[in-house]
């Protein structure tokens, strides 16, 4: 999440941390590893996304694996797609578009674990370090984060080039 949104306010976006919990949220390295915490500066419950311009969803097996399961996650993945709102989406983050029903007839790529899940639902993956289709941007891993934040920009660039400060969930 880190350098994706550093890019992104490098860029002129202004980003808000979406969260179905409230306060504080802690990075995870890996499966066990705490990182560093962060302020949630919306609660999912309070979040429209007809405000927002475009969507930055993080990676990590447990993050993804747990916000997949949110029916609120769902539904604001199913209403930002529906509207054809650029999304950014890395690593483990697809099963979220998995589980809101946002993957068929998409390509795409991710972490090498989901490749069948994104199968099963409709989709084509790639093993490439960036994958662009339409609105959606998707990278495998972390080590690709520099092909992933390049066309990120560029997704959101091309889609909100009017727009003087646009804002990414």
């Amino acid at each position: 999440m880190t350098e994706p949104r550093t890019a992104l306010e490098a860029a002129g976006a202004h980003t808000t941390l979406v969260s179905p919990v409230h306060g504080e949220i802690h990075g995870v390295q890996h499966d066990q590893e705490l990182q560093d915490s962060f302020e949630v500066d919306l609660p999912l419950v309070q979040a429209n996304p007809e405000d927002f311009d475009a969507l930055l969803l993080p990676g990590g097996a447990l993050n993804a694996d747990s916000m997949r399961m949110v029916p609120e996650v769902q539904e604001f993945i199913r209403r930002m797609q529906g509207a054809g709102k650029p999304m950014a989406v890395i690593c483990h983050a697809p099963w979220e578009l998995v589980s809101a029903g946002a993957i068929e007839g998409r390509t795409l790529t991710s972490y090498y674990t989901l490749q069948d899940d994104i199968r099963n639902a409709g989709g084509t993956w790639l093993d490439r370090e960036v994958v662009r289709d339409r609105n959606l941007v998707t990278s495998r891993q972390p080590g690709d984060i520099p092909a992933f934040n390049r066309e990120m920009l560029a997704l959101f660039a091309e889609h909100y080039s009017h727009a003087t400060e646009p804002r990414a969930a």
